[in-house]
């Protein structure tokens, strides 16, 4: 079986579709991603080929002069560089699996549809679905988008020789998208259109920065801040480092996308880049972070407690389902952002630091899964009609 995986959008969206290429592969799988250049090197860290599309996520806002990411122009741009890149890449794929922006997502459905082979968009939170909107939303949607890129999409159909489409909101999410989150984390809601699959997670083997050991080794558990790919998040941060250390507490800080910095040189705190989060989680007092599926999931399975600042994240689509996930779970704390109120941060780190809480998050850590990538490799060889080999030992 040859599957395409692509997406467009930030770590978080695409480390999942790393993890499933890596399963795939594992099981015999022929596997190619298209995606846009930041993620080359992770791409090659797991030696999976990948296709470069259109210019690097993290690059952000245009510079002086150039029109602002969301405008028309610039939309129509995207649509135009990746109707260049999938057909290529996609050539003699039997599967199509897809996340992240609507209209690439909307170009890699029009592809499927061009090779005639099944296509699966993906979401990871329930409150993403498209069956979690009411008609007049999906309507309106819908609308939006035709208005926005519709003219765009048809035109490279068309250079493919595919017939115009609209709709574009349903065509790009589908009306049973994969849901790749945790049960536990996100419990099946009644009305929600979706296969759930479970989380898709790549176990991280590699070894933690010598600098962070030397640091972890030097005093009692520290307390995790970082926003990941977040942008406008240096006063959350700032605000974290502060109850932490009211809190006598040591930090990790991660820098993430927005290159986040201490504001003094005190031993007590250490910034760091990327590094193996599922290594460090195990061995932090509590993580602070932003609702993210991903970094919450990491969290939860690690069993340390978290604080999880809502609206952190600088984009139209509010994040708040997570954070309320590890409140009703009892794992941690949800707080309102983007720069948290000083005494209810404080009331957080005071609950996320009990041993009442850490013995919860430990009890829910025994009862996360992590076959998402398998119960999504048997859906995909299945709908390729192609039997999958046996699970390796």
């Amino acid at each position: 079986m040859r599957v395409l995986i692509t997406g467009c959008g930030s770590r978080g969206d695409i480390e999942p579709l790393v993890a499933l290429a890596v399963r795939l592969r594992e099981l015999g799988a022929q596997v190619r991603t298209c995606l846009p250049p930041d993620y080359a090197q992770r791409c090659a860290e797991v030696g999976v080929p990948m296709v470069a599309v259109g210019r690097p996520v993290r690059a952000g806002a245009r510079g002086p002069g150039e029109p602002p990411p969301g405008a028309v122009e610039v939309v129509a741009e995207v649509v135009a560089e990746w109707f260049d890149a999938v057909p290529a890449a996609a050539e003699g794929c039997d599967v199509v699996v897809s996340t992240g922006l609507l209209p690439t997502a909307v170009v890699a459905r029009s592809v499927a549809e061009k090779l005639g082979v099944p296509y699966f968009y993906t979401i990871f939170s329930p409150d993403h679905l498209p069956s979690a909107r009411s008609q007049e939303q999906r309507d309106l949607y819908n609308e939006g988008a035709d208005r926005h890129f519709g003219d765009p999409v048809n035109a490279g159909r068309a250079a493919i020789g595919l017939p115009p489409v609209r709709d574009l909101f349903d065509y790009g999410y589908t009306d049973h998208p994969l849901l790749a989150t945790d049960p536990v984390l996100a419990p099946p809601a009644a009305g929600l259109d979706a296969v759930q699959t479970g989380a898709w997670v790549l176990p991280d083997q590699r070894s933690l920065p010598a600098e962070l050991e030397a640091f972890l080794a030097a005093g009692p558990p520290p307390v995790y801040v970082g926003f990941g790919s977040s942008s406008g998040s240096a006063d959350a941060a700032r605000a974290s480092v502060d109850a932490a250390r009211a809190h006598g507490r040591r930090v990790v800080l991660s820098r993430g996308w927005d290159e986040l910095a201490l504001d003094d040189d005190r031993d007590d705190c250490l910034a760091i880049g990327e590094v193996n989060l599922q290594a460090l989680f195990g061995r932090v007092a509590a993580a602070v972070h932003h609702d993210s599926a991903g970094t919450t999931f990491v969290a939860t399975l690690a069993g340390v407690p978290q604080v999880v600042l809502r609206h952190v994240i600088d984009n139209d689509v509010a994040q708040v389902y997570y954070s309320d996930r590890v409140a009703e779970l009892g794992v941690g704390v949800a707080l309102d952002g983007p720069i948290p109120d000083p005494e209810a941060l404080s009331a957080a780190f005071a609950t996320a630091l009990t041993p009442d809480t850490r013995d919860r998050a430990a009890a829910v850590a025994a009862t996360i899964r992590t076959d998402g990538t398998s119960v999504t490799a048997a859906l995909l060889f299945a709908a390729a009609g192609v039997d999958q080999p046996p699970v390796p030992a």
